[in-house]
């Protein structure tokens, strides 16, 4: 088993890249990290050097990464999934400066959804230079799409230490990687993709204020605010640039005695199980993961090494 020791950041493919930096560092507030890499723009929320990397290029979800704890970890996840019959591509030392890593493998999960395991991720010590006050405290989780959350479940819970905290019944399963209720989300989707990127904030007033913000700027508010009962985080889910949804929230809930924890079943059809407050609630938005021909798209434009025709479409057998 694969243990993640936290998620690490999200690689976002985007045709506008200063529209889309504007709105990342202006509406969500993050920071516009220092880099002189052309066509990619870094984003901070914490303490990691970027939470989301935006690259100039096709739309779509490029990757999400994630940490194990060092050099023996990365190998011994790149022999099990390879023996597994998962094709895994080694990136290259020019990449890995990209993604502000010592080292990293990329795989496709079985859903076709682009993941990455990381070691050695840069951490920046002084504190996060805002792009507005929004209240952020920490990249929170990431949200990917699969047709069959059973078979996610399986792939995450026994491939990886992922641990099943709540049901959405057929429409969601929440994982959690550490304490925290859920770091990792899979929804039900017809196609792979990125469904949400989530914020913690420090407040539950920075929730409403960010929502007021929002409105006033005239930023599609997908869902919220609202109080999700399985994590019992307030939230508020919004659509930037190029169908890339971001989430702030507040309050999430600990699972601190996992052998105590029990996982519960919500039917979404029933009122109250996706928001407490019975406010209207929705399927929010997805960015489609990006294939083959358009993911490689990245490395030519770049000039780093390609991917290895073997790990195209890689998956489990």
């Amino acid at each position: 088993m694969i243990t993640l020791t936290d998620i690490a950041y999200v690689r976002s493919g985007v045709a506008d890249l200063g529209a889309a930096t504007r709105f990342a560092t202006d509406i969500v507030g993050l920071e516009l990290a220092a880099s002189t890499e052309p066509g990619v723009a870094h984003l901070r929320a914490d303490h990691r050097h970027h939470c989301l990397a935006l690259v100039q290029g096709p739309s779509g979800v490029i990757s999400s990464g994630f940490t194990v704890a060092g050099p023996d970890a990365l190998d011994a996840a790149e022999t099990e999934l390879e023996r597994g019959g998962t094709s895994v591509y080694r990136g290259s030392a020019a990449e890995a400066r990209s993604r502000r890593v010592g080292e990293f493998i990329a795989f496709d999960d079985p859903f076709g959804n682009r993941l990455e395991l990381v070691i050695g991720q840069e951490t920046v010590a002084r504190p996060v230079a805002f792009g507005r006050a929004a209240g952020i405290t920490e990249f929170g989780h990431l949200c990917l799409d699969a047709p069959d959350v059973y078979d996610a479940h399986r792939y995450w819970s026994t491939r990886f230490n992922a641990r099943v905290s709540d049901w959405i019944r057929d429409r969601a399963c929440l994982l959690r990687i550490d304490p925290v209720h859920h770091k990792l989300a899979v929804f039900q989707g017809d196609r792979p993709g990125m469904c949400h990127m989530n914020f913690q904030v420090e407040t539950i007033d920075d929730v409403f204020r960010n929502w007021h913000f929002l409105v006033s700027q005239g930023v599609e508010i997908e869902m919220g605010p609202g109080r999700h009962p399985q994590s019992t985080a307030i939230f508020l889910y919004f659509q930037g640039p190029e169908g890339f949804t971001y989430e702030y929230s507040f309050g999430v809930r600990r699972i601190e005695d996992d052998a105590a924890w029990v996982p519960r079943v919500f039917d979404p059809d029933e009122p109250g199980s996706i928001d407490m407050w019975l406010g209207p609630t929705r399927r929010v938005s997805s960015q489609p993961q990006l294939r083959e021909e358009t993911t490689d798209t990245e490395r030519n434009r770049d000039g780093v090494a390609q991917r290895h025709p073997e790990t195209v479409g890689g998956g489990v057998s």
